[in-house]
C-alpha cells in the first residue's frame, strides 16, 4: 500500500509541476520560437500592405472589380486580425513577463515592450480601417523598435548567424 501512495504522490507531483511551465499555446509544453513569430508579424504587414496596394487599384472601377475588391478586402482584415493574435496571444500573454516596478531598469524595459506591443495593435486595427499606406510603414518600424529592444544582443547575434 504505501509503494502505491508514493507512485500517486508522484504522478500528482509530476502534473502539478508541469503544469507550472509556460507555453506559447498557453498549455505547458515549453515551445518557444520568438523569431518565427517576427518572421510571421512581418509577412502578415506584407499582406497587408499587398492587399491595401491591390484594394487601391481596383477602387479605380469598383463596378467592374467588386468581387475582387471584398476578397481583397477580407484578406487585409484576416491579416490584421491575425497580427493582433500573435501580439496578444503570443507575446502579451506568454513571452512579456511581469517585471518587478522596484527595478527601474527593468521596469522602464518592460513598459517600453507594452508601449510598443500596444501600439503595433492599434496601428494593425488602422490598417483595417483605411488603406493609408503609412499605417503599414508605421506597423514596419514598430515592428524594428520591438525587436531591438525584445531580443538580446546574444539573440540578435545568433539569429545574424542563422540568417547568413
Amino acid at each position: 500500500m504505501p509503494v502505491k501512495r508514493f507512485c500517486l504522490t508522484i504522478i500528482i507531483l509530476t502534473i502539478g509541476l508541469t503544469a507550472m511551465v509556460n507555453a506559447h499555446c498557453q498549455i505547458p509544453c515549453g515551445i518557444y520560437d520568438d523569431q518565427t513569430r517576427i518572421t510571421l508579424l512581418r509577412e502578415q504587414i506584407s499582406t497587408i500592405e499587398k492587399s491595401m496596394n491591390s484594394i487601391n487599384e481596383l477602387s479605380k472601377d469598383p463596378a467592374a472589380n467588386m468581387n475582387q475588391l471584398v476578397r481583397w478586402i477580407n484578406n487585409k482584415d484576416e491579416h490584421a486580425d491575425g497580427f493582433t493574435r500573435i501580439i496578444t496571444d503570443y507575446f502579451l500573454a506568454q513571452r512579456i513577463k511581469i517585471s518587478d516596478e522596484n527595478s527601474k531598469e527593468e521596469y522602464g524595459i518592460y513598459q517600453k515592450k507594452l508601449v510598443l506591443l500596444h501600439q503595433l495593435t492599434v496601428y494593425a486595427m488602422k490598417c483595417k480601417q483605411t488603406t493609408d499606406l503609412l499605417n503599414v510603414e508605421k506597423l514596419k518600424s514598430l515592428l524594428t523598435q520591438f525587436e531591438d529592444i525584445y531580443f538580446s544582443p546574444e539573440d540578435k547575434k545568433h539569429l545574424q548567424e542563422h540568417k547568413n
